[in-house]
């Protein structure tokens, strides 16, 4: 009976190889997604400082508002496509790393403005970082992560993007608008001295054929008496059984499927309008302490996201997310006449708009960066991400850009609700459900075409 025990205990499934330290390596890199939340909303909160200001130099009419809303976009974008060179050259985590600079000098220069063509360097130069990171963060969270926690610190960018922008609305009602860039350094540099304590992905050392380094970082991130090697062999099979992504391998569903999925969901992603909504939020709505509000909400949102993600599934999550925004949407787009409408008018469309923000905040906004760090084939991953990034970022940059020149809120909203359709209709044909398998699983089913099977141990 003795034997027969010590067989069953030897023979039972290891548990999840999930250490404190992969919680804390998490962390260091998602706090770049802290300063991407703070920067990407800071227009809305100064604007109507600087309106009300006595310095005509920094005070703007729509044109320059419009400017100064969405060449953070154009930046994002810039940072994205810098992202596919610098992920597979320097590494993940380096990357991260490095868009520390363009966000600190971007926040200084704001900080500092004396017209209104350095408040728009120091707003593009923040834009650069915020694609770096939308690149590179994600990829570096999926890379890392254990299978049975990677939902839920897959969202961890999203959920920490969210208290970025948590914190520049509640800085913005005690804080002149330049001691909030000011305050924006803070995590810059708390993000730059913890990362350099951090381990490299270990997938991107195997690929750099560097096999101690990758070995010391999963025993790093997974703890020294869990099953780590076993996870080292599954990671360096996978990769040793695939070579470098070329044009001609584009031609292959192993690549082109997971790509063009992974583009098009960060299209739909901000065809939704999530992106000026947030960054013209008070000047649109004439609001400062609802703002808070908004920010609690996307927070609640997102949390709850992270915590049924692993359960529930990610598909699940996109449909609940885009039929609630449907209905939010139609409910929106019949209450909306013009933006001139009276405050109680507009308080009563706002508070159709927060449901909305929350609908969006539970699956399409951090499922959309999951999806993309885990289906991306890991031959291309570097490149793909940065590609998504930046369509992402020039389709926010073109719905910023007209969003402020249009007449009234129902055109929008009305298109924003057609896009959730879509959305609904793509998640159902297009979209795989990813819970519970690892990177090399999702790859496997991309190469095979058949639905997801163990890899051979």
């Amino acid at each position: 009976n003795l034997t027969l025990y010590i067989d069953l205990y030897q023979a039972r499934p290891p548990k999840p190889s999930v250490s404190v330290r992969l919680f804390l390596a998490v962390f260091s890199a998602v706090l770049g997604n802290f300063t991407f939340g703070f920067a990407l909303v800071f227009p809305s909160p100064v604007i109507p400082q600087l309106q009300k200001g006595d310095d005509p130099r920094l005070q703007m009419d729509i044109h320059q508002i419009s400017w100064f809303g969405s060449i953070f976009t154009l930046g994002a974008a810039l940072g994205g496509i810098s992202a596919m060179v610098l992920n597979d050259r320097v590494g993940r985590k380096i990357s991260i790393m490095l868009s520390g600079v363009p966000s600190a000098v971007g926040l200084l220069v704001m900080g500092a403005a004396q017209n209104f063509w350095m408040l728009l360097w120091g707003r593009f130069l923040t834009g650069i970082a915020g694609g770096i990171t939308a690149g590179s963060i994600p990829v570096y969270v999926s890379e890392i992560s254990h299978p049975s926690v990677r939902g839920a610190l897959g969202s961890c960018p999203q959920i920490t993007a969210v208290f970025g922008s948590l914190a520049l609305y509640a800085l913005g009602l005690v804080l002149p608008w330049r001691w909030l860039a000011v305050a924006g350094e803070i995590p810059i540099v708390i993000m730059m001295i913890l990362l350099c304590f951090m381990p490299t992905s270990p997938r991107y050392y195997v690929m750099k054929g560097n096999r101690a380094k990758a070995v010391k970082s999963l025993e790093w991130l997974r703890g020294p008496n869990s099953d780590y090697l076993t996870e080292f062999n599954k990671i360096e099979r996978s990769i040793n059984s695939q070579v470098k992504g070329t044009l001609r391998d584009l031609k292959t569903p192993l690549y082109y499927k997971p790509i063009l999925i992974s583009v098009f969901m960060r299209f739909l992603q901000q065809m939704t309008g999530i992106t000026p909504i947030l960054v013209y939020l008070e000047p649109i709505f004439h609001m400062t302490a609802i703002s808070l509000v908004l920010g609690v909400v996307r927070l609640m949102s997102v949390v709850i996201a992270a915590s049924l993600m692993d359960k529930a599934g990610r598909k699940a999550l996109l449909f609940t997310s885009g039929l609630c925004r449907i209905k939010e949407q139609s409910i929106i787009f019949g209450k909306c006449n013009s933006l001139e409408k009276k405050t109680k008018k507009q308080t009563h469309i706002f508070s159709f708009r927060i449901f909305d923000v929350y609908s969006y905040a539970l699956g399409w906004g951090p499922i959309t960066w999951l999806l993309m760090s885990e289906i991306l084939p890991l031959g291309a991953r570097g490149v793909a991400s940065g590609l998504c990034v930046g369509v992402s970022w020039i389709t926010a940059f073109i719905l910023t850009q007209l969003f402020m020149h249009a007449y009234g809120l129902f055109a929008p909203f009305l298109f924003f609700c057609v896009v959730s359709v879509v959305n609904i209709i793509f998640t159902a044909k297009c979209v795989p459900e990813t819970k519970g398998r690892t990177l090399e699983e999702i790859e496997n089913y991309f190469r095979t075409g058949r639905t997801f099977t163990i890899l051979d141990s």
